[in-house]
Formats: structure tokens, C-alpha cells, sequence
């Protein structure tokens, strides 16, 4: 048996939070589809869409993360590079095109994380049941 991963580990992985095996997000990545999942984990069965909706709170937790992220670049901006706000603006728009998908995708795998819980037997639960 594996050890349980910290919250935030699991979710820069993209990692199933029940079993920490299963991938979140379908490989190989495609662009025009970055938040592609699966139906359901292969390795212990957990729904990744569990109710129509469900990833309406994601949206929240994007907007904060990428708020203190982006204030930080200003800040970095302005008082390290010495640059004027409109350069300083200029800067967040390039890493913003540069990181959109990658906030996107972490805030869906940070919310499943903190919605579903580690289950150290999901695995062989799953293998056991009639329902795969």
C-alpha cells in the first residue's frame, strides 16, 4: 500500500484523490480539449464528474489562485524589473496567454481533491465489486 499524498502533491499530479493512482485528465493532452477527463478512474472507480455542475466552485478557487498569482508578477514587476504599471500590465497579460491552461486544469483537480476524500482500500473495493 502506497502512503497518502498531501492534497496539494495529488492535485500538481493530477492524480485521482481517492486511490492517488488514476490520472485525472486523458492522454495524451490535446488543446483543443485541455480539461478532457475520463468518465471515471480506471484504477478505483471514482466519478470525476459526479453531478451536473460540479465544477462550478473550481471556477472560484481559479479566480483566487490566479489573483494573488498575477498580483505577485505585478508586484515582482513594478518593485524588482522597476517597471511602470503599464509595462507591469503588459507582463501579466503574456503569462496569463502563457498560463491559462494550466490554472484551468489545476483548479479542476484542486477542487475534486478537496471534495473527495483518500480511500486507502478504493482499489481493491473496486476490483471486488460488480460494477466496473
Amino acid at each position: 500500500m502506497s502512503k497518502e499524498r498531501s492534497l496539494l502533491m495529488n492535485t500538481f499530479m493530477y492524480k485521482c484523490p481517492r486511490c492517488q493512482e488514476g490520472d485525472i485528465y486523458t492522454k495524451p493532452f490535446k488543446i483543443t480539449d485541455p480539461v478532457s477527463m475520463p468518465h471515471h478512474c480506471d484504477v478505483c472507480g471514482q466519478l470525476f464528474l459526479p453531478e451536473p455542475g460540479f465544477y462550478y466552485g473550481a471556477m472560484f478557487l481559479s479566480y483566487i489562485v490566479t489573483g494573488f498569482f498575477f498580483l505577485g508578477v505585478v508586484a515582482f514587476s513594478i518593485i524588482v524589473l522597476k517597471l511602470s504599471v503599464n509595462a507591469a500590465m503588459g507582463v501579466v497579460i503574456l503569462v496569463a496567454a502563457s498560463t491559462y491552461i494550466f490554472f484551468l486544469r489545476f483548479a479542476r483537480a484542486l477542487w475534486l481533491n478537496l471534495m473527495v476524500r483518500y480511500d486507502k482500500n478504493a482499489k481493491e473495493n473496486f476490483k471486488n465489486s460488480t460494477f466496473q
